[in-house]
């Protein structure tokens, strides 16, 4: 799986957010970019975004995923 193929399909499932995806292969780094979704806690923030990936991690497309998040000012501030 291509870091692409991940942002772009993030990217369509969640609304309103900005992905950036770096690795390859089975294991990605996601910084993603989202007013939205800074309200919530981190668990629900999480729990968003695997249940979208959950089909590739249960077969085993992707392998491990970490996440940070951050609103649209933090993400500019961080030059």
């Amino acid at each position: 799986m291509q870091a692409v193929e991940v942002k772009s399909f993030l990217e369509e499932k969640l609304s309103g957010a900005k992905v950036e995806v770096e690795g390859e292969g089975c294991n990605f780094q996601l910084n993603i970019i989202s007013d939205e979704m800074i309200g919530m806690s981190p668990v629900k923030r999480q729990q968003q975004v695997y249940a979208h990936l959950n089909p590739w991690i249960v077969n085993g497309t992707i392998h491990a995923v970490t996440m940070k998040f951050f609103s649209s000012a933090d993400w500019a501030q961080r030059g």
